[in-house]
């Protein structure tokens, strides 16, 4: 064993909780630039890939400060890309034993290639909406993957057990089934707005006002089923109620900033909020599910109440 081998973490230490937090941290950044890119219309500021300009890795003085923006959304995927690999690096010794945190990490730094590689059709199809739509999901998803990762640090490795009654499992997998609903709606329904990305950019040919109430009606159902989620875990002391708690609250959140946003003109930067919001909904849902189970061998004996059913 060399030395730098030597001194990589034998458990979950401290500097792989730093490294996992900065690397949740980044992959929401990079939502929030990627919607500054999108929403002040510098989509196509760096017109090629992976060079900003057919002849400059960097952007030129010929070109405006669109171009700034979205090169500094390409810097940040340097950085969500060094931030997930050094997560891997610090696991390295640990894979064997939290086979679970090294996979959950191979599946950031592997996305965030692939998120590169998206990015680079992105701007070869002139911001084709369905493309830059697919862009946005697969940061989302990366932004789940990257807390559940922080939410298994501290879990015991191994076999896993229901910890809450069968119809709440099946309540909560059937509200995040609505929520990945209103998500594709969001998604869509942006696609059909004036945020386009570009003055030239196309937009998917929907009907942007029918979309944002279709849009609305799974986020409104989304809503109360997490009431009943909130209740039900408070009512049988469940496991998923804190973060059930902090779901509901950043959905309220959600919802008044979507009403607002829709009823004056589609604000830039709450257009952007909403993004961030979406994704960290995601997130919190992922918590939840997440707190369904736990190890079978935990210290507590499993109540009957919370396997009834």
């Amino acid at each position: 064993m060399n030395r730098f081998t030597a001194w990589l973490p034998e458990h979950v230490d401290g500097r792989i909780r730093v490294f996992a937090w900065l690397s949740f941290l980044a992959q929401t950044t990079i939502i929030a630039t990627g919607g500054a890119v999108r929403l002040s219309g510098s989509g196509l500021g760096c017109p090629t890939w992976p060079t900003c300009t057919a002849d400059s890795l960097v952007p030129t003085d010929e070109l405006t400060y669109h171009s700034l923006i979205e090169f500094g959304n390409r810097l940040m995927t340097g950085v969500v890309g060094i931030l997930a690999a050094i997560v891997v690096v610090l696991l390295w010794r640990l894979r064997a034993n939290r086979r679970d945190l090294w996979t959950l990490a191979l599946v950031v730094l592997g996305g965030i290639v692939a998120q590169a590689i998206v990015g680079g059709i992105t701007v070869w199809t002139g911001l084709n909406p369905f493309i830059v739509g697919f862009h946005y999901v697969s940061s989302l998803l990366l932004v789940c993957v990257t807390a559940a990762f922080l939410a298994r640090l501290d879990t015991v490795p191994g076999p896993r057990e229901r910890a809450v009654p069968g119809w709440y499992a099946g309540l909560t997998h059937a509200t995040s089934a609505v929520l990945a609903i209103s998500i594709v709606f969001g998604v869509l329904t942006t696609g059909a707005g004036p945020h386009s990305g570009d003055a030239e950019a196309g937009r998917n040919g929907f009907e942007a006002e029918l979309l944002e109430h279709v849009h609305a009606w799974p986020g409104y159902a989304l809503l109360a089923l997490t009431v009943v989620l909130v209740v039900a875990a408070w009512r049988l002391k469940l496991p998923t109620l804190g973060w059930a708690t902090v779901l509901l609250a950043i959905e309220v959140v959600q919802v008044l900033v979507g009403l607002y946003q829709a009823r004056n003109g589609l604000p830039p930067v709450l257009v952007g909020i909403h993004m961030v919001l979406a994704a960290l909904t995601a997130a919190a849902m992922t918590l939840v599910i997440l707190r369904l189970k736990r190890p079978v061998h935990a210290d507590r004996p499993l109540e009957a109440s919370a396997v009834a059913g």
